[in-house]
């Protein structure tokens, strides 16, 4: 065992201070440094960050079996050596997997996702959850198994084999991750979305896979409101013929009015009639790359593209990220703000495979007060806070500051992502929150469930910047025609094949939808849709989707670069920018949604104007700047500037049912303050 580095003083940048370098005990403790022990003692040229890195991205050979084995993956046992005949086929073929040439990843291996997850016996809690009235259950590990065994149990009596298709029309509560896991330990192929889906956002998603079995509650409480489900469950079955059985958690009353919804059944009573009352679990063991979810893009441009994720490449990416970039032990307490509806949450319920306790929270993120999730936070000593950049925006117009109202004692890491965080968010946590905890802003999407750029709980953070690029993610900058970018900004790509690629997309026959997805615009190359550029210290920042790029005068800005400045201010809760035609050129239009009690006048335009010009650049100036009463989100909680493009220019949204607020669209048609 080599002998373990000491921390290096850490240069200023520009005479600029990180906001956090982590103590050399921190660092000494971080899994991520017993990684590089565990890798140096095999490899000697690996001994730091920098080349870990290298060597995680030019041997994808060496790397992914040292994290498989590191990490503790349970798989098939073979006798004589490894579980898998090769670690990859065709790995320096970048397109989507071929079954014959690939990429694929660990053929030969087989395993089961829910067993990785449940690899932790004993009364140490797996799951706490909590809503808008405060702690409502707790679940151990043995708790969690035997639950999952009974929903098993009952889904196979049903019939439900590898390869069917579970739906959930579910909140965040524990019957959701017992549900999926117990799909995942048959092989079965999970798929979820919230339950403030619209109908017809939900058939577009549902209605492409065909679930034989959906799991929903009867509602739901959201700011304080209860919300009925079973109406919009009963239209959504008879809209899929495919669904044979519908189960009905009981959350808002004990016994709910089921008879309009087809083939349903209570969630009690139908495991009751289904399961002995102590079943034994088994799991089916399964090809790696075999289909374990089903995830959805926005759909904002027409049907929800359906992407298909691999039980093996999920579970050894999410290894990967908690152990090693969250620094995730089982004694932590693992929360982060999310739906169903999003792939934060599968990435949330996979934090069960360190052993770590996974807290839930279903309900508004500011009700019945603005601090309930601090208050949840402080009362489960939660030691990795997840949310937006939204949630952390809002929560600083809201003034809260739970370093002082909060005993924040057990906080050590905060994570945010869905958006860039902007630099004033980076000045709150550490005003704000806590002053020594380590803020990984992390990026990446449904597209891969996992992240290209994220934490490392041994580096400094900088304002404004994520930290790294995930380790064995090749992620590089082009410009437009394709040459890697060292400085400036240009296209998010990633050059090599990475284990939690989609295995394919849903009914896409020789991967045409797949490949015109991520890879005709740089052959070879998976291009992201983000507008980045890398730091001096290697880490990126992301300026927003380059498909919403404004680009006045032929100059490309980032829609983020407006955002981090304007959203800053006091007055805006929350901004919107968009390019709009004009003759043979574009010009920025600004909207801007006011906190109550403010005007858009010329003093605050002329604010807002002198705030881009002096702490961004000339450019990014708005030629327009317009009061709007709400921003159009996609249901997964993404500012939709295509959408608002298309209506600024007379086009129709071809999908509305995948906005979770369409009706703010009508807000930005036919405004006077845009006519040429």
């Amino acid at each position: 065992m080599r002998e373990r580095q000491e921390v290096q003083e850490v240069p200023r940048r520009r005479g600029v201070a990180p906001l956090w370098i982590p103590a050399p005990e921190r660092v000494a403790r971080a899994n991520l440094t017993a990684f590089i022990e565990y890798v140096h003692h095999h490899r000697r040229d690996v001994s730091d960050h920098r080349s870990l890195y290298g060597w995680s991205v030019d041997s994808p050979d060496e790397f992914w079996p040292a994290i498989w084995r590191f990490c503790g993956v349970i798989a098939q046992e073979r006798s004589g050596g490894d579980p898998w005949d090769a670690v990859g086929v065709g790995l320096d073929r970048m397109a989507p997997p071929d079954p014959l040439r690939g990429p694929r990843w660990f053929p030969g291996a087989r395993l089961n996702f829910a067993e990785n997850l449940l690899c932790h016996g004993g009364e140490h809690p797996a799951l706490i959850s909590w809503n808008e009235s405060g702690r409502q259950r707790e679940l151990s590990y043995a708790q969690l198994r035997t639950e999952v065994a009974r929903v098993a149990a009952a889904l196979h009596g049903h019939g439900v084999r590898a390869g069917d298709r579970v739906a959930a029309f579910m909140p965040n509560i524990p019957e959701t991750v017992i549900a999926m896991l117990a799909a995942a330990s048959l092989g079965a192929i999970w798929s979820s979305c919230s339950p403030d889906f619209g109908v017809g956002g939900a058939v577009d998603r549902f209605g492409q896979i065909a679930p034989r079995v959906l799991f929903t509650v009867d509602g739901y409480r959201y700011a304080g409101k209860a919300i009925d489900c079973l109406e919009r469950v009963a239209a959504l079955v008879d809209r899929i013929p495919a669904i044979e059985r519908v189960v009905v958690v009981p959350y808002l009353a004990e016994r709910p009015r089921l008879a309009s919804v087809r083939g349903v059944a209570l969630w009690g009573a139908w495991i009751a009639a289904a399961s002995s009352p102590d079943p034994v679990l088994s799991f089916s063991h399964l090809p790696f790359d075999a289909p374990l979810y089903v995830l959805y893009s926005s759909g904002t441009t027409g049907l929800p593209k359906c992407m298909v994720h691999g039980a093996g490449g999920t579970l050894l990416q999410h290894l990967k990220e908690h152990t090693l970039h969250v620094d995730l032990k089982g004694e932590d307490r693992f929360f982060y703000f999310t739906t169903c509806g999003w792939m934060m949450w599968n990435w949330l319920a996979s934090g069960l495979a360190t052993g770590a306790t996974v807290v839930l929270y279903d309900g508004a993120p500011f009700s019945p007060a603005p601090g309930v999730l601090w208050d949840m936070a402080e009362a489960e000593h939660v030691s990795v806070f997840g949310a937006s950049a939204k949630y952390f925006a809002l929560a600083e117009k809201e003034g809260l500051a739970p370093a002082k109202t909060h005993d924040l004692s057990a906080l050590r890491t905060v994570l945010s992502t869905g958006s860039p965080l902007g630099g004033h968010s980076y000045d709150y946590v550490y005003r704000a929150i806590k002053a020594d905890v380590h803020l990984a802003n992390i990026s990446g999407g449904t597209e891969i469930i996992s992240c290209f750029a994220i934490g490392d709980p041994t580096l400094p953070v900088w304002r404004g910047e994520l930290q790294t690029r995930g380790l064995g993610m090749a992620v590089e900058v082009f410009d437009r025609d394709g040459a890697p970018l060292r400085q400036g900004a240009g296209e998010l790509v990633c050059i090599k094949p990475f284990p939690s690629m989609p295995v394919a997309f849903w009914n896409d026959p020789g991967a045409l939808k797949y490949r015109a997805a991520y890879f005709e615009r740089f052959p070879g190359a998976w291009r992201h849709g983000d507008w980045a550029e890398f730091t001096e210290h290697g880490g990126l920042v992301i300026h927003g989707r380059s498909d919403a790029t404004l680009n006045p005068g032929g100059v490309r800005i980032g829609t983020a670069e407006i955002y981090r400045q304007v959203d800053a201010l006091p007055e805006i809760l929350e901004s919107l920018a968009i390019g709009q035609r004009i003759a043979d050129d574009e010009r920025i239009v600004l909207f801007v949604r006011l906190r109550p009690g403010f005007t858009l006048d010329e003093a605050l335009r002329e604010r807002i104007r002198g705030c881009l010009r002096e702490r961004a650049s000339p450019r990014h100036v708005p030629s327009k700047i317009v009061a709007v009463a709400d921003i159009p989100r996609t249901i997964s909680g993404k500012i939709s500037e295509l959408a608002v493009r298309a209506v600024v220019h007379g086009l129709e949204v071809e999908n509305r049912d995948a906005l979770a607020n369409p009706q703010a669209l009508d807000l930005y048609r036919d405004l006077p303050e845009l006519a040429p």
